[in-house]
């Protein structure tokens, strides 16, 4: 991501300046006005949607209380309370369109939330350190982030900070993984999908293993290495795992390490496969095939299928005789008219490849109970599958 600069003017008219890096990679809003405790949320929700910047200068609580009252403001109806929220909502999940056009709604709804309640900024000196009143010390979510100081003040959206915070208290406490035992997690850092949805790491953990695969196995797209340490835990001797995102690989060196499991899993830089063939070759890509808007999401969307499409179109030649594939695949996008699953199989076909065997799982998270979420009808139906490829 190619840093830039943010511009305003402070409270005496002098032209003031710093690093513009935020995670989406958006540009520096074109407008940017500094504000404090007296900005009164209806117009700062009004300026926010016009793109303006809010450079905060007052207190640090009272901003976050402000960016909640913009979310609430974001999310309701006009002139409508919590009453009224809870019957739109329900009228959108309700509202017969077709599901593609309700996915596109949705993400286009996310966006243009995510872009309003961006618009309320913070400095970071250029120590890390906020020089707002009752500002917490984050210097050490900042550095997990960003890596240490570079010497440059900069301003960052709220609600990105948050976002920072959040993912440095995930990484310090991890994630239960129960396929791994009662005691164990995985700690995910910030920029790297966490592995929350615990059913697909299940399927990994219970197929039975092909011949062959106890003496080596590839993971492509490793992430956390959560299915590295699983295949490794199950005796795989030697796991060669791999990723093209840095965070994602130093992520999985931590919890290598923590699982004194560094001696059995390599990892490598490369997009899709490493070099040779293998008894088993995982890989678990994006489910959605969608732009995705922030890095992080890249876990979730995939555009046009293409780490899926790389993955079937490849496997053939990474596979040691007699070996298979596992693809571990919702077909959320399926259920939303995305991509249907004639085409899924075509590009298996496609691939010189062969299906021995699928196993089955439904989702346990909360949105597939939420009968008011607009894609309810789609999370409801959803089935994640670890799908045993061979050659034909």
């Amino acid at each position: 991501m190619t840093p830039s600069t943010i511009h305003w003017q402070d409270a005496s008219g002098q032209a003031q300046s710093a690093l513009w890096q935020p995670e989406s990679g958006a540009p520096a809003p074109r407008r940017v006005l500094l504000a404090d405790d007296t900005l009164p949320a209806d117009k700062a929700y009004r300026l926010a949607c016009e793109g303006t910047g809010l450079l905060w200068a007052g207190d640090f609580h009272n901003a976050r209380q402000l960016l909640q009252a913009l979310g609430r403001r974001a999310d309701a109806p006009r002139g409508g309370g919590a009453r009224a929220r809870g019957r739109a909502r329900a009228t959108v999940a309700q509202a017969p369109v077709e599901p593609a056009q309700a996915f596109h709604l949705h993400r286009q709804a996310q966006a243009q939330r995510a872009r309003t309640l961006s618009q309320i900024l913070i400095p970071v000196d250029a120590d890390y350190g906020i020089p707002l009143r009752r500002a917490p010390d984050l210097r050490a979510a900042f550095t997990e982030a960003w890596g240490a100081p570079s010497g440059q003040a900069r301003v960052v959206s709220l609600r990105e900070v948050l976002g920072l915070v959040g993912a440095h208290e995930w990484r310090k406490k991890g994630v239960p993984i129960a396929a791994l035992g009662p005691e164990a997690r995985i700690h995910p850092h910030y920029g790297v999908f966490s592995p929350v949805r615990g059913e697909y790491v299940d399927l990994v953990a219970t197929t039975p293993l092909p011949a062959g695969a106890k003496a080596l196995a590839f993971d492509i797209g490793t992430g956390t290495a959560v299915l590295a340490i699983v295949l490794a835990r199950r005796g795989v001797a030697r796991v060669v795992a791999t990723d093209q995102d840095p965070r994602a690989l130093a992520c999985a060196a931590d919890n290598l390490r923590r699982m004194d499991l560094a001696g059995n899993v390599e990892l490598l830089p490369a997009d899709l496969f490493p070099e040779g063939r293998a008894p088993l070759v995982v890989c678990n890509p994006p489910w959605v095939p969608a732009r995705a808007s922030a890095p992080i999401e890249r876990a979730v969307y995939d555009e046009d299928s293409r780490m899926l499409r790389g993955f079937l179109a490849g496997l053939a030649d990474h596979l040691a005789p007699g070996g298979e594939g596992w693809l571990i695949l919702s077909d959320l996008a399926e259920h939303l008219g995305l991509r249907p699953r004639a085409q899924l199989l075509e590009w298996i076909a496609q691939g010189g490849l062969r299906v021995v065997q699928r196993h089955d799982v439904k989702p346990r998270h909360g949105k597939a109970a939420d009968a008011v979420d607009p894609l309810h009808a789609a999370r409801a139906a959803e089935v994640t599958s670890l799908w045993r490829l061979a050659a034909a």
